[in-house]
């Protein structure tokens, strides 16, 4: 079965949930060094998304295993607008994910905005109000089971990008700041935006 390049679309923390998530050294890194990050729903298991897509829990449960050790390495970095590839460009690269965790069936996210040209892109676009969502990028085969998308045990995770179209309905972007509740910057989104898979093989 061939592997294609899968990619789903969320905006960052729905209704508004995101708490306060910063530690003591990440406030003083926004307050002496203006380090902005970001956090939200960065994926979901067993719910079939904008795309029509389903994620099973194992599945997706194992990739977000592996991924932690990105993280914990300090690799764990991705780009401002999707590629139409599997390879992260590191000229390309705006963030990191400093840390992932389960929420139920979501996996939620905190991501730093690093200071290269493509981050301070992104930091002029949240300064400016843009809605923005997060995109997870992997490898993997489906099939078709009454009427969805099942995402086949082969799926391999690569990166989180930051995107301008999720597919999350009802969304919130929050930056979180070192006041509690973080300064929220938010829009209701007016409908589902369908993606296509996208046809490129290995």
């Amino acid at each position: 079965m061939s592997k294609h390049l899968l990619t789903e679309y969320f905006e960052l923390c729905p209704n508004g949930s995101c708490h306060d998530l910063l530690t003591e050294q990440e406030k003083r890194m926004i307050k002496e060094h203006g380090a902005l990050f970001l956090t939200g729903i960065i994926q979901a298991a067993d719910t079939m998304n904008g795309n029509g897509r389903v994620y099973p829990l194992n599945t997706l449960q194992r990739e977000v295993e592996k991924y932690s050790t990105l993280i914990k390495e300090n690799r764990a970095v991705g780009e401002l607008d999707h590629p139409d590839d599997s390879v992260i460009n590191l000229k390309n690269v705006s963030h990191k994910v400093t840390g992932c965790w389960w929420d139920g069936n979501n996996v939620m996210g905190k991501i730093q905005v690093l200071d290269t040209p493509s981050g301070g892109i992104l930091k002029a676009l949240v300064g400016g109000g843009v809605k923005l969502g997060i995109s997870s990028r992997g490898m993997g085969s489906v099939t078709e089971q009454q009427g969805k998308t099942l995402v086949e045990d082969d799926y391999q995770l690569i990166c989180f990008d930051i995107v301008q179209e999720p597919s999350t309905p009802s969304a919130y972007l929050v930056n979180e700041t070192e006041n509690s509740g973080g300064n929220r910057l938010f829009e209701n989104k007016k409908r589902k935006i369908n993606h296509l898979l996208d046809d490129i093989l290995r």
